[in-house]
């Protein structure tokens, strides 16, 4: 089942319900890119990873009531994209947008130009529609290239084929 805003939205309202303490999820992805740069698009899961003091596995069967109760994947929130985490700007943090706050759970998501970076990396076809996406809505590009071509310059895996897809991303979208 494909996870539109009002699930999303929903789904996280459910969270909340059932923590008991304060709780701080940053989330990447498709539901970054739905929940906070409302672009109207579906996707299977809602990819976080939680703050400081929270691990994935202590939210886990909280995640798998919220399911059920909604009818949703066990695996509705996740933390996949956090294999992609290392190619962030070390000052990401600074950009981070909040999406909902709510009396135990706080949801900030990527950047703009954050989410291009991580798009950039993972280079799967979804990942094209995002991309496009995302630099047609204002990613600023010149920070984007800039930072892939300073992880090129530390040798990070999947550097150069970042690039590559960001400037194939750019001749789709005219740029």
């Amino acid at each position: 089942m494909n996870l539109n805003e009002a699930k999303m939205l929903k789904a996280l309202q459910a969270l909340d319900g059932k923590l008991s303490r304060p709780v701080k999820l940053i989330v990447g992805g498709g539901g970054a890119i739905i929940l906070t740069h409302l672009f109207p698009l579906a996707t299977a899961d809602i990819d976080a990873v939680p703050g400081a003091g929270t691990t994935p596995e202590e939210l886990d069967p909280l995640v798998k009531a919220v399911a059920q109760e909604l009818s949703l994947a066990p695996d509705w929130l996740n933390p996949y994209y956090a294999t992609f985490t290392h190619v962030l700007p070390s000052d990401y943090s600074n950009r981070l947008v909040e999406v909902v706050h709510h009396k135990n759970l706080q949801v900030l998501a990527l950047s703009k130009d954050d989410l291009l970076i991580m798009k950039c990396f993972a280079r799967r076809m979804k990942d094209r529609v995002h991309a496009r996406a995302l630099v047609q809505a204002g990613a600023n590009i010149n920070r984007v290239e800039s930072h892939i071509e300073a992880l090129i310059g530390r040798q990070i895996p999947g550097a150069p084929e970042a690039l590559d897809f960001l400037d194939e991303i750019l001749e789709m979208s005219g740029g």
